[in-house]
């Protein structure tokens, strides 16, 4: 089984399995690649024992006693023969200038990879661990720590010596040592402690919470998230630490610093390395399974998670099942998680691989996406992030979207979407429409070809018209419809149509279509027969559209048949195009039509076709005989003699009557009102009209002998005839149907007089007494005189220049100024003096309403 898995292992190369869960929905959060290169060379002939991360190399340490500089990519840089034994730790300080090495055999050296070796020495016993100072590279810097049985604590003296002192002793081997700022962490058999090298003070320490697994089996995990944030995985505990400062009223003899778990929590495995990811964790797990089979214990292949720490808890954000070279036969020790915080980089480190692990992309997020054939979604994030992907395309995302549609028979979905896909390019939508003609789906790409900006070639839209052409006459009409007949040629589309009507030569739909065409070919008049043949509606339209009224002339019957309103109200609105006189030229044969047609003249302008008016008597009276009167009566060009004659031989009697009284024989149309309509109402209507008093007479004495007549002229003519003229006239023993009532009406009106007559004088009264208050109270006021009036008659000052000399002065109502010595004296005649200015304009005399003097 186990030489089978590493078969499988090794035909990957550069893969790995990201999941357990091949097919799950869920999108991994990072992906993996096997460090290949000199890395693989590498461990073909040693295995991995630890490896430093950097952000420009890697360094690799061996049993075999080998550190080896890498690139990122996996290429041997730099080899360094160190030990004959395991290499236990690598350590890098920030700027990558200076490197720790410790062995197995007690070998420590810490040397400048661009400046020599600053430090050698071999102890008595085996180092497992090693960390320089983060800024080693300063001078003030130069320190770093060993671990063993004890860790100590290296420093440069000014004398370029190093001495060495004792932190921490007694507790079982130094195992994980990790160096942040000025804080050095450390784990051994009994828990982790905190050194901050700044006061030379431990500030905490952080039992182990499960004593009973072996240290030198499953170690401690450490990695610092910040400068103040320590986590540490032991087992299957986490515990993320947060170091503080303490208040100085705490301080007394204890630390400045102390440190407080902020969360703790149990994961399901083994913990073999710890990374932070932004607020998340990146857990490497050693699993062990226990076999169905055998229930026998083995090694299952190690997890990489990812996990939100919560308080006491934890959430899973993803989990995948590494297969890592013989992960058959690691234990967890031979596990290590090393990460590059600039990059987000996970190397992880069995001794026979190393498998980098790194965020998936948004290249990765789309690969995902299209592996899972969600086309859709894969080209929105493409469009979102089209700045930061790489290795794809938008439009190669968008031509495999529309093909899956194909594939599953989404044709007008996928055919939709060309519109938004193929944008522009006018070979990519060619080579579609040819696609959609191999899998017969022309009619579902027409909706969307374009039509402007690109325009494709005349041979795509006359295919498509030829695939409506022979199944979908609707359809093919819509597209004329909508397709502007500069994107095919028309005379093909045209013959194919015609040949078409051969076969169906009635076809409403292809003889419309065949004017539309004919229309874009401007072969208008062809147009207009076919429109004409089918009665459409457009028909007036393509006349006014295209100027057609010459085309039209000899076809004025045709549309007035088709629609006599509508041609009727096109022929007047273009009387300078077809005349009056060829309009009606057209119609002598339809008299009706041609009714119409003058009708709507005559109400347009009454003059204008005044030529036709006594032809006109004739057609109203055959066929529209309600507007005949009004016609009569609004002309002012129609003999009265013929229409007279007409009405006659028709017996019109309202028309006669009327006509008869226009011709002033008003005696011989009463008697027509009262001979032939027997209409009592209509005849004194007729006579008020008149305001004739013979035929008032010619009235009370047709109907004398007619009681009915009688009552009728009795409750009419009150207002215009006196009632006692009729009254006096009545035989005597006639039988009056309702007199009493007429007379009581009679007398009702004569009351109804008197009354509005006495109204009528107190109004008069009453306004004549207000006019004349109103006036009394204007004259009696004051009239304002300055020096700047004059007399009217001298035109002098009204007023003398020395106020102390006497003067007079008359003042008239209508405000005219006089001296009164340039007045002519009253007469004996008249007393009263008047304003000759006003008298003499006929204002009416103003008589004097103040006399000044002094």
């Amino acid at each position: 089984m186990a030489e089978a898995e590493e078969q499988e292992t090794e035909s990957l190369e550069e893969s790995t399995d990201e999941s357990e869960e091949e097919e799950s929905e869920e999108e991994p959060k990072l992906k993996y690649e096997r460090l290949s290169n000199g890395v693989t060379e590498i461990l073909q002939k040693d295995a991995a024992s630890c490896m430093t991360v950097h952000d420009k190399f890697l360094a690799l340490g061996t049993h075999y006693g080998k550190v080896y500089l890498l690139d990122v990519q996996g290429n041997i840089t730099q080899k360094f023969d160190v030990s004959p034994v395991k290499i236990n730790q690598i350590s890098l300080d920030e700027s990558g200038e200076h490197m720790g090495v410790c062995s197995e055999d007690g070998k420590v050296q810490v040397f400048g990879l661009y400046s020599g070796e600053e430090f050698h020495e071999t102890f008595d016993c085996p180092i497992k661990i090693i960390a320089v100072h983060p800024h080693f590279v300063r001078s003030s810097c130069k320190q770093f720590v060993t671990g063993g049985k004890k860790l100590l604590l290296f420093e440069r003296s000014w004398m370029s010596r190093w001495k060495s002192s004792v932190l921490h002793e007694g507790e079982g081997n130094i195992r994980s040592v990790k160096w942040r700022g000025h804080l050095i962490a450390w784990a051994n058999n009994m828990g982790v402690k905190i050194f901050d090298i700044t006061s030379k003070q431990r500030i905490t320490n952080v039992p182990r919470d499960d004593i009973s697994l072996r240290p030198d089996m499953y170690p401690c995990s450490l990695c610092w998230k910040d400068s103040v944030t320590l986590i540490i995985g032991w087992g299957t505990s986490v515990k993320i630490c947060s170091v503080k400062e303490r208040h100085a009223s705490e301080m007394r003899d204890l630390p400045s610093r102390y440190v407080e778990i902020v969360s703790q929590f149990e994961t399901e495995f083994y913990i073999s390395g710890l990374a932070p990811l932004c607020d998340q964790l990146v857990v490497l797990s050693y699993v062990k399974e226990v076999s169905e089979k055998t229930e026998r214990e083995y090694c299952a292949r190690p997890r990489l998670d990812i996990i939100q720490p919560l308080s006491e808890t934890c959430e899973e954000i993803s989990s995948d099942a590494l297969t890592v070279r013989g992960f058959q036969e690691n234990e967890c020790r031979d596990y290590h998680l090393e990460y590059s915080e600039g990059e987000s980089l996970f190397y992880i480190v069995s001794p026979r691989d190393v498998v980098v692990a790194k965020e998936r992309d948004q290249d990765d997020h789309i690969d995902w996406l299209l592996e899972k054939k969600k086309y859709e979604e894969a080209l929105m994030a493409a469009e979102i992030s089209q700045k930061n992907i790489k290795r794809h395309k938008i439009l190669d995302i968008g031509l495999a979207y529309i093909n899956h549609l194909v594939e599953k028979g989404e044709y007008d979905i996928a055919a939709r979407k060309c519109q938004k896909i193929l944008g522009k390019n006018a070979v990519l939508w060619e080579y579609e429409v040819y696609k959609f003609k191999e899998i017969g789906q022309l009619k579902a790409i027409s909706p969307y070809l374009p039509r402007g900006d690109p325009v494709l070639k005349p041979l795509i839209y006359e295919m498509i018209l030829h695939e409506f052409l022979e199944s979908d006459y609707e359809g093919f009409a819509s597209l004329i419809r909508e397709w502007p007949g500069d994107l095919y040629n028309n005379s093909v589309i045209v013959q194919a149509v015609r040949d078409h009507l051969k076969k169906d030569s009635q076809n409403r739909t292809l003889l419309k279509t065949l004017a539309e065409l004919y229309t874009y070919d401007k072969n208008y008049v062809n147009a207009l027969e076919i429109y004409l043949t089918l009665r459409h509606k457009d028909v007036f339209q393509l006349i006014h559209k295209h100027n057609l009224f010459s085309s039209i002339k000899d076809k004025i019957v045709l549309l007035m048949d088709f629609d006599s309103e509508k041609a009727v109200d096109m022929l007047l609105d273009n009387e300078d195009k077809i005349s009056i006189k060829k309009v009606v030229e057209e119609l002598e044969d339809r008299p009706e039509l041609q009714h119409v047609y003058l009708h709507k003249l005559f109400k347009r302008d009454h003059h204008k076709g005044q030529r036709y008016h006594e032809k006109q008597i004739s057609l109203y009276a055959e066929y529209d005989r309600s507007n005949l009167l009004p016609f009569l009566r609004d002309s002012t060009h129609c003999p009265l003699e013929k229409a007279l004659e007409i009405c006659q031989q028709r017996n019109f009697v309202e028309e006669t009557v009327y006509l008869l009284s226009r011709m002033g024989n008003s005696r011989s149309a009463l008697k027509m009102i009262m001979e032939e309509l027997h209409d009592v109402d209509k005849a004194i209507e007729f006579a008020k009209e008149q305001d004739d008093g013979e035929l008032w007479e010619d009235l009370i004495l047709y109907s004398i002998d007619k009681p009915p007549f009688i009552t009728g002229l009795l409750n009419n003519i009150g207002t215009h005839v006196d009632p006692i003229l009729l009254i006096h006239r009545i035989k005597e023993g006639m039988e009056i149907p309702n007199l009493r009532d007429s007379l009581v009406k009679i007398l009702q009106d004569y009351n109804l007089q008197i009354l509005l007559r006495e109204g009528c004088k107190k109004i008069l009264v009453a306004d004549s007494l207000s006019l004349l208050k109103k006036m009394h109270r204007t004259q009696m006021k004051g009239v304002l005189v300055d020096e700047e009036n004059i007399c009217e008659l001298c035109l002098s000052p009204i007023l003398p220049s020395d106020a102390a000399k006497p003067f007079s002065v008359l003042v008239f109502h209508c405000r005219h100024m006089f001296h009164k010595e340039c007045l002519p004296g009253p007469s004996t005649n008249s007393p009263a003096q008047f304003c000759g200015i006003c008298s003499a304009k006929h204002r009416g005399p103003g008589s004097a309403i103040l006399e000044m003097k002094k």
